[in-house]
């Protein structure tokens, strides 16, 4: 004789089988997607990861490194620091078997009491020139000892360039994996890209040094969320942390500096991979 379902049971089977089927599998919560596993970023992967991709050929690391400080009223403190770790992944990913290390935020930024130049400005943050050499110099001897052949400094901020030279200078005195402070990254949006938007009409006051029309546009292209558009129309000024005018900026003309960066960018990565002397081994084309 068939005796009739109990209703409460069949609730508690259905509401079971709800939970196990929004869980998924249980392998699927600890497998790394498939975006992180393909990923140019070391902050994505894991050690055993990493060493695979070296192993593999990846043996060139970016090191973007941006810094902390003000941009005026209406751009975020973390401007550079944004900038430098999404434009070293599109050159990584233009370059192949490249991948990009954590970005260096914390770099010297003028004397901090009496507080001179950005350091005037609330969220600056500078540290020693000897500190910020040295932990470059750090960084590049950790990855060279993990296997990475090249090792190229992206500047964001003008303002430390000669102080990645000094500090890839120091490691290349020895053997091994060479350091290369990539000039190229940060001279393309002085040269190139100042060009290209006097083509266009922009004269160099609006254009500006800092915070003005070429920063602002090319944060714009980058992440727009940096950029308060609402107090673009203010234009600021000197006194508020200005040099150029912004009012103007569009992520269209910001997206002419990005093209121009990651291009003069990777042109002199594999111009500087044919001659490294420190492999004899194929490389990258």
């Amino acid at each position: 004789m068939l005796h009739p379902q109990n209703p409460w049971r069949r609730s508690l089977r259905a509401a079971v089988s709800l939970v196990l089927m929004l869980a998924g599998p249980a392998w699927a919560v600890a497998s790394p997607s498939a975006s992180r596993l393909a990923s140019v970023y070391v902050d994505d992967l894991t050690s055993p990861e990493l060493h695979a991709r070296i192993a593999a050929g990846a043996t060139t690391v970016l090191v973007p490194i941006g810094g902390t400080e003000q941009s005026g009223p209406h751009i975020a403190l973390g401007k550079h620091n944004v900038r430098a770790r999404l434009l070293a992944g599109r050159i990584a990913q233009r370059l192949g078997n490249t991948v990009v290390a954590p970005v260096i935020a914390y770099v010297p930024e003028g004397s901090i009491t009496p507080p001179g130049g950005h350091m005037r400005f609330a969220g600056t943050v500078s540290i020693p020139d000897a500190a910020f050499e040295a932990m470059l110099e750090a960084t590049a001897r950790s990855f060279c000892q993990h296997g990475m052949r090249d090792v190229f400094f992206l500047g964001d901020h003008g303002g430390y360039q000669k102080n990645e030279e000094k500090a890839a200078a120091r490691v290349n005195r020895g053997q091994g994996c060479r350091v290369h402070a990539l000039s190229e990254y940060y001279t393309a949006t002085q040269t190139g890209y100042v060009a290209e938007l006097k083509r266009r009409g922009f004269s160099d006051a609006e254009i500006g040094l800092h915070a003005g029309l070429a920063d602002t546009a090319l944060t714009l292209a980058l992440d727009p969320a940096l950029v308060r558009s609402a107090l673009l129309a203010s234009g600021a000024g000197k006194e508020a942390g200005v040099n150029g005018d912004p009012r103007r900026a569009t992520a269209a003309l910001g997206q002419l500096g990005v093209e121009r960066i990651v291009e003069a960018s990777s042109a002199a990565i594999r111009a500087a991979l044919r001659v490294s002397p420190s492999q004899n081994r194929t490389r990258q084309p």
